[in-house]
């Protein structure tokens, strides 16, 4: 992002992303008890954001690991294996996720025992390889997004194996025990706050919600 600050911190229509994406979750139908998992060296600088901004919505913190695996797999331990439960893993910097796209994740997980939400895409795609680039069947292409939602166990018993430099985003680690992924619409607008430009492009997704009176 070229900037010294990580980018949930930004400020987006005057709030930080991160507010702005847990918010969503709020507004969604299912309102998961919210976990939130930053580094260790962030926790007191989130504290002062929240009192700042006035957000006082419960959510628990608990310290990011080396990796998203890792941090994923810390934020697990702070939920119960003794009940059944669905949980959501989300992208701090997607703040445009719609409450739609996370109910279907919802209940797609509770029909199926996971739901991923994915668009497909909009380009044609070649795969390089070898230097040999082949064309692929567009309409056959999904790009993955969040929130990714799964049954607790299912969840739980795929972060009991060993980091693999595979393991790109939780559905990529659950596939790994040999379980079928199920795919939700997600939403081209369920942008993931990546470089400087994004922040302009979801400011004006935003204010155009606002003044045609979309949540």
């Amino acid at each position: 992002m070229g900037s010294g600050m990580p980018k949930q911190f930004l400020l987006l229509n005057g709030l930080p992303v991160l507010i702005h994406t847990l918010l969503a979750f709020q507004n969604s139908q299912s309102k998961p008890e919210l976990i939130l998992v930053l580094p260790s060296t962030y926790h007191d600088y989130w504290a002062k954001l929240c009192e700042m901004h006035n957000f006082s919505l419960p959510h628990r913190v608990v310290s990011g690991g080396e990796t998203r695996f890792h941090s994923v797999k810390n934020g697990l331990d702070l939920i119960s294996a003794d009940e059944p439960s669905l949980i959501a893993v989300q992208d701090a910097v997607r703040p445009m996720t719609s409450p739609e796209t996370i109910d279907k994740a919802y209940e797609s997980a509770a029909e199926h025992g996971n739901g991923v939400a994915a668009v497909k895409s909009r380009d044609s795609i070649r795969q390089l390889k070898n230097d040999v680039s082949v064309a692929l069947t567009r309409d056959e292409i999904y790009l993955v997004q969040t929130p990714q939602t799964f049954q607790s166990a299912q969840l739980k018993k795929a972060y009991t194996q060993e980091y693999s430099s595979t393991f790109t985003d939780d559905a990529s680690v659950v596939e790994a025990t040999g379980t079928r992924i199920y795919l939700v619409n997600g939403s081209y607008k369920n942008i993931k706050i990546t470089f400087p430009e994004d922040i302009a492009v979801v400011e004006l997704l935003m204010n155009q919600a606002s003044s045609l009176g979309e949540s």
